[in-house]
């Protein structure tokens, strides 16, 4: 269970690193393949923030073994930026974008689940 857990915490902060890089240093790309994002640029740096946040949240805390519960909160935090994600999707009728949304909540779910409510159990 602890090696499937680092291997999901690895893809999640691999996946979160890239998805917040892209809208910390690379917004203009972005807003260029998705017309009406450009009155979105704060919103969108603080999502990046929030996410590269998180990915950090993923490892370093297990890692350095302080606060290893922090693990468990970041992964809730990646889950709740994936519902809104979703809905963000929705609204926009972009349908295609749902699938990986998915794939990375239920990944950020698992995380949650065996870093911090299995554990309190």
């Amino acid at each position: 269970m602890k090696i499937a857990l680092w291997i999901a915490q690895i893809l999640l902060a691999f996946a979160f690193l890239a998805s917040g890089g892209m809208k910390l240093f690379a917004f203009d790309k972005m807003a260029a393949q998705m017309p009406g994002l450009v009155e979105l640029h704060g919103l969108f740096i603080f999502i990046g923030l929030c996410e590269v946040a998180g990915a950090a949240g993923l490892i370093l805390p297990l890692l350095t073994g302080i606060y290893p519960i922090l693990t468990a909160w970041a992964a809730a935090g990646l889950a709740t930026i994936m519902v809104l994600a979703a809905g963000f999707h929705i609204y926009r009728a972009e349908y295609d974008h749902l699938p990986p949304v998915a794939v990375l909540f239920l990944l950020a779910a698992f995380v949650v689940w065996g870093r911090g409510l299995r554990k309190a159990a």
